[in-house]
């Protein structure tokens, strides 16, 4: 799978602002603190507007499966971190089943070939 340089920089700021959305919805505790609740528009907004820069070299199932599966296992182990919410067995094997479905889609997939 060879893709602009560009695309995969504009994938991992895609995903950090993802990270910092996600992380920041429970410490906002339910929108009333104004800093975690401002992190989480700005992460969002930021993390979608480096989503469709992606998607300009990447196709749609490409970008989008690396992006929600990697925001799904980074933000499994911070917030088992930060939140102390540790995942069990069965949520690491789920993990694993993503991350396959993923490097199927991704490597495997006649979807990995660029328009």
């Amino acid at each position: 799978m060879h893709f602009s340089p560009i695309a995969w920089l504009w994938l991992m700021l895609a995903i950090l602002g993802e990270l910092v959305g996600t992380l920041s919805l429970k410490a906002s505790k339910e929108l009333t603190l104004l800093l975690p609740t401002s992190l989480i528009l700005l992460g969002y907004g930021l993390s979608f507007y480096f989503l469709i820069l992606t998607m300009r070299h990447l196709p749609v199932a490409v970008s989008y499966s690396l992006w929600s599966a990697f925001g799904i296992v980074f933000i499994t182990f911070f917030s088992a971190y930060k939140f102390g919410e540790k995942p069990d067995l069965p949520a690491i094997l789920g993990l694993g089943l993503i991350i396959t479905g993923v490097i199927l889609l991704t490597i495997v997939s006649k979807l990995s070939v660029h328009r």
